[in-house]
């Protein structure tokens, strides 16, 4: 049985790297630092999680990465310690958390999208994957129209056994929040410098394995799409 941790001792890191390009229209900065009302959304997910406890993030920086460093560098002040961890070409979102493995001082880490929020638990979140002994877990949730997300499919015990991205969306599929907790021994995986999915290539390498959907129906923003970015404004 893995040991349970604490928060304060558990990293997070954030995908940040993402180009945004269906922004572009009306967002200059990184996706991630999107303004909603008049702060960046990185801002907000990030007091939104260490409103859990935890307290040491490593952002992942790839597309106009300087302009994020620079912010933090510059404003951040206060109790979290803030690090980051650039990519000189592209790795996908598997590979941006190869990259980041001489960061990680956890041996069990959480891993987030830096464009989207879920409402959810993240201390019953983290029970759950101590408890199911996991290698990875993902949080999950329903929404109307999930036919822009890849969907997930669970057997009784809650272990993962499909992972289809983007696939032919049901009222009764679930689909990944973007929230996730690794066993640091996971990156052994991923291939260091290349690009790398998690939702193409390494989530179908570990349906084998200990890999855990952890349910949720809270509140979930994705701002990927100018629409939803307008629908996060209203909701934050």
């Amino acid at each position: 049985m893995a040991n349970f941790l604490k928060t304060k001792d558990i990293d997070v890191v954030l995908l940040c790297g993402g180009m945004g390009k269906r922004l572009r229209s009306i967002v200059r900065a990184p996706k991630s630092m999107a303004e909603i009302n008049g702060r960046p959304f990185l801002d907000i997910l990030i007091e939104y999680i260490a409103g859990f406890g935890f307290r040491r993030f490593i952002l992942c920086t790839g597309y106009k990465g300087d302009e994020i460093r620079a912010y933090y560098e510059k404003r951040h002040k206060g109790p979290l310690e803030i690090l980051f961890s650039e990519e000189k070409e592209p790795l996908d979102t598997a590979g941006a958390l190869k990259n980041a493995e001489p960061f990680i001082k956890s041996p069990t880490f959480l891993a987030a999208n830096g464009d989207s929020l879920c409402e959810t638990d993240l201390n019953k979140f983290l029970v759950f994957h101590f408890e199911k002994n996991a290698l990875s877990s993902l949080i999950l949730t329903k929404v109307k129209d999930g036919s822009d997300y890849g969907t997930v499919s669970l057997e009784k015990s809650r272990r993962i056994d499909g992972f289809d991205e983007k696939s032919k969306w049901t009222e009764d599929s679930f689909i990944s929040a973007g929230v996730y907790l690794f066993e640091k021994k996971a990156l052994s995986l991923i291939p260091p410098g290349v690009s790398f999915s998690l939702e193409r290539d390494f989530f179908p390498k570990i349906l084998n394995r200990a890999f855990y959907g952890y349910v949720t129906g809270g509140a979930f923003i994705d701002i990927g799409t100018p629409e939803r970015y307008e629908k996060a404004k209203t909701l934050l």
